[in-house]
């Protein structure tokens, strides 16, 4: 102690005491992040690429959880995103769909397959949904408004 003074607790004439917050850094983490995830999120949709037909649609209600089965242009099936080879789709499409129970059963043909590929994978989900009495539908784009 120097002269009878504690340091380390000033008087109020001493310094002041700045209150104020630098957010300039913060909004430049904030806007930085938003881009990140502006510029990710069109990529984290994911999905079976296919090129649907086009023909002339209604709009689909959702009303449970939808049991997509994707056939891409290869002949290569997807159930979900569970992709499947021919072979495999066969035995493996009525377990699946025993365990999912869906209302309805949606499928997705690339327009570029050929019916080679699609045909007995439609027999499998056909005689599979016929037996559960659930309906099957094919997806389509809609036509393009002239």
């Amino acid at each position: 102690m120097t002269n009878g003074r504690r340091r380390g607790k000033g008087r109020r004439g001493d310094i002041q005491v700045n209150a104020e917050i630098n957010v300039t850094s913060l909004i430049d983490v904030a806007f930085t992040l938003l881009v990140i995830f502006i510029i990710t999120a069109p990529m984290l949709q994911g999905g079976i690429e296919v090129r649907l037909p086009q023909a002339r649609v209604q709009p689909l209600t959702a009303q449970d959880q939808p049991f997509i089965v994707s056939i891409d242009e290869d002949g290569m099936a997807y159930v979900g995103e569970t992709p499947l080879t021919p072979e495999e789709f066969d035995d493996a499409f009525p377990q699946l769909f025993a365990a999912a129970q869906p209302g309805a059963i949606y499928l997705r043909a690339d327009g570029r397959a050929f019916w080679d590929y699609i045909a007995p994978r439609w027999f499998v989900i056909a005689e599979t949904a016929r037996e559960a009495g659930v309906s099957v539908n094919f997806l389509a784009e809609p036509e393009p408004r002239r």
